[in-house]
């Protein structure tokens, strides 16, 4: 198995395979396991938008129950982004099941920026066309209990973002 070892914001070299992502929701928190190996660029950038505050108070945008709950829209109309340029895909191989956490994009495959979704169950048709950047760990109760709706009429959002 490869290692990433990338650069943290101080310059230092760390092990990112070891890196998890935590969405503090209202009602708990959700451990991302992130994987580094499968996705490196996608990592990165999660990782940067969460140190830099970028999730913090944004809302899941658009939940729809037995599929998935997307997040990561500043404006939470799924219309927008960062402000960093999109990224490459990185699809791989890994399976779109119960507590994958893949990014988002346009039918335009190198067009993800900073939304991303977590699978409520299975979705192997998004197999290979998405990239997967995570695993959630534990908290995936607190996922479930998001309000549904394409927009929820009162969205769930993520407190704060934080890496360890």
């Amino acid at each position: 198995m490869s290692v990433y070892i990338g650069r943290n914001s101080e310059g230092d070299t760390k092990n990112m395979a070891d890196q998890k992502l935590t969405l503090t929701l209202d009602s708990g928190d959700v451990v991302i396991k992130l994987r580094p190996d499968l996705a490196p660029g996608h990592v990165e950038r999660i990782t940067e938008l969460a140190k830099d505050g970028f999730y913090d108070g944004v809302v899941f945008h658009r939940v729809i129950p037995g599929f998935m709950a997307q997040g990561g829209d500043p404006t939470g109309t799924g219309m927008s982004g960062s402000d960093k340029p999109d990224l490459k895909a990185e699809f791989n191989a890994e399976p779109h099941v119960r507590g994958t956490c893949s990014m988002a994009r346009t039918q335009v495959p190198d067009s993800a920026n900073s939304q991303f979704f977590i699978c409520f169950d299975d979705a192997h048709f998004l197999d290979g066309q998405y990239t997967v950047w995570g695993q959630v760990e534990s908290g995936m109760e607190h996922i479930d209990a998001l309000p549904t709706g394409e927009p929820p009429a009162n969205p769930g959002k993520i407190v704060k973002a934080t890496v360890s």
